[in-house]
């Protein structure tokens, strides 16, 4: 199997174009990913806990290791997504705390 040079989505062989996000393979450099590329759950936590340092990871793993640059972006978005609503919900209850006391 191959993968897209573009979103490192597993291809067919003979594929022209990539199913998920419509890269051209015939016009496209090919960026083979090295062999040591796998999804990690390791750098995924790191991404969750550091969101800022899962995206650099994705950023700069994104064209040799597509695979485990998507793990580091999936921790980062959702550990993102998961600070943003933990603080709201301490602002409701940080809120609702101080209107207690009027």
């Amino acid at each position: 199997m191959k993968y897209c040079p573009n979103c490192g989505e597993e291809i067919f062989e003979n594929s022209r174009f990539c199913s998920r996000c419509g890269s051209d393979f015939q016009t496209a450099t090919t960026h083979q990913p090295r062999s040591d590329d796998a999804p990690s759950a390791g750098f995924a936590v790191l991404g969750f806990f550091f969101p800022i340092v899962g995206l650099i990871l994705y950023l700069v793993w994104q064209k040799d290791y597509p695979l485990k640059a998507k793990s580091c972006g999936k921790g980062a978005l959702i550990g993102f997504i998961t600070n943003i609503v933990l603080g709201i919900c301490y602002g409701i209850l940080m809120a609702r705390m101080v209107l207690e006391h009027f």
